[in-house]
């Protein structure tokens, strides 16, 4: 298993064989629930600096990150990128999402910009606002090697806020594989149905059968 391996979940998103390295509390528990069985999770090493996340999808950013933590410490090492893609602002928020309404956003800020580009673009109807969760979750070895697994989730962006769990632009999204609640309001069931616990479970599959 897992567990018994020689990774060491490092990086900016969590850290392999061991650690969490991500400072999210929100991206911590659902790591933890979807792959904390099969590794025992620590933090990432605390002098290790943020990594400048400037790749143009979320792939690169997600290999950035890795490879930085696996050039750190010499070990294997995992971090994940994720996007909010609307269809009617062409795939947008995309690889900005976590910083849509500037460097400094916060969550409230980028969910708000959202909402407003939405309306300026006239998607009010459901079927103008479908949109995606897409997470990579990319594992960099010190040989030069690399995993990659992703997970995706289709839904709809709401017309307002809705529910005070999750976190980013959950109070927002309506899964499709849901039953009508937003992401903010599903509690434990969003790990199920989510874009990151599918990637997640997506690279527990791979590493198992590397």
């Amino acid at each position: 298993v897992i567990r018994d391996s020689s990774l060491r979940l490092v990086g900016s998103e969590m850290c392999i064989r061991d650690s969490l390295s991500t400072t999210n509390a929100g991206k911590v528990t659902e790591i933890c629930d979807a792959i904390g069985d099969l590794l025992d999770l620590v933090d990432r090493p605390a002098d290790m600096p943020d990594v400048v996340e400037d790749a143009p999808d979320l792939e690169g950013n997600a290999r950035l990150k890795a490879a930085a933590v696996c050039a750190a410490t010499g070990l294997d090492a995992v971090s994940d990128d994720t996007g909010l893609e609307v269809d009617a602002l062409d795939g947008a928020p995309g690889v900005l999402s976590a910083r849509y309404a500037g460097a400094h956003a916060t969550y409230a800020d980028n969910v708000a910009k959202l909402l407003s580009e939405l309306e300026r673009v006239g998607a009010r109807s459901p079927d103008r606002r479908r949109a995606r969760f897409r997470t990579v979750v990319m594992v960099v070895r010190p040989d030069g090697s690399e995993l990659m697994a992703e997970g995706t989730v289709e839904g709809v962006i709401s017309d307002d806020s809705r529910g005070r769990g999750g976190f980013g632009y959950d109070p927002v999204f309506v899964p499709l594989e849901g039953d009508g609640r937003s992401f903010a309001e599903m509690g434990d069931d969003k790990h199920e149905i989510s874009h990151r616990g599918k990637a997640l479970r997506a690279l527990a599959r791979a590493l198992r059968d590397a």
